[in-house]
């Protein structure tokens, strides 16, 4: 983490299928998404190019705002969204008597956004 601090992260059952994935499909590499000779990562603009192959205008880092949009769009918890993006509080006298990272609202909340982003979710209205 750029914060140089610990931040777990609950993964929902699609995301855990696709670590499957790739543990079956590289299943002697270190890295979820080796790089092309599978010795390293993958490249940080691999994903750019392959969006820009498709002929798509969103960037990788898009996905992160995108996911704080629906959660302010779905009236999800302001400091639940804020956890889940591993932003700090930025009172200081705040953060430390925040003690708990949330993990386990924070897993609901991921198989909320699953949902949502695999379309897989069932629309109320």
């Amino acid at each position: 983490m750029k914060a140089n601090r610990e931040h777990r992260v609950p993964l929902s059952e699609p995301a855990l299928q696709v670590l499957r994935e790739c543990r079956a499909r590289w299943p002697d590499s270190e890295h979820v998404f080796p790089g092309r000779h599978q010795t390293g990562p993958l490249s940080n603009m691999a994903l750019l190019m392959l969006m820009r192959r498709l002929g798509r205008k969103e960037v990788p880092h898009g996905l992160r705002s995108s996911f704080r949009d629906w959660a302010a769009d779905n009236r999800k918890d302001r400091d639940l969204a804020e956890a889940a993006l591993a932003h700090s509080l930025p009172n200081k006298t705040e953060a430390a008597y925040r003690r708990s990272d949330l993990l386990e609202a924070r897993a609901i909340l991921m198989e909320e956004w699953s949902a949502f982003a695999t379309g897989s979710h069932h629309d109320s209205s």
